[in-house]
């Protein structure tokens, strides 16, 4: 077992993210894990991240709030609401609410 307390997470800077406050709960620097790292991403209102192509297989779970997600058109997600990419989809995600919203963030790790 490994524990990550929110409170510890290992904060990193993810790329083309703008105001998000990224954590790092598991894998990579953050602990052990053989196939995917874990991170919670905090969206506040007039955040985004992207537009960018995802570099592995990557899903999303909105855990609270709504964030608008451009892919394959324009998508709300809300609370508990799902989204899987494959490697090389373009996305952009935008807090265009006037609330908080928290992302669960799970991307695959590289095959060696």
């Amino acid at each position: 077992m490994h524990l990550t307390r929110h409170a510890d997470a290992v904060p990193y800077q993810a790329p083309l993210h703008d105001n998000v406050d990224t954590r790092r709960m598991q894998g990579l620097e953050a602990g052990p894990s053989d196939a995917f790292w874990v991170g919670i991403s905090q969206y506040p209102p007039g955040s985004s991240a992207g537009p960018g192509e995802v570099m592995a297989e990557t899903v999303y779970v909105i855990l609270d709030g709504e964030l608008t997600l451009e892919c394959e058109g324009t998508h709300v997600l809300r609370t508990h609401d799902s989204v899987r990419f494959v490697a090389g989809e373009h996305r952009r995600l935008v807090n265009a609410s006037d609330a908080n919203a928290t992302l669960l963030v799970c991307i695959a790790k590289p095959q060696a």
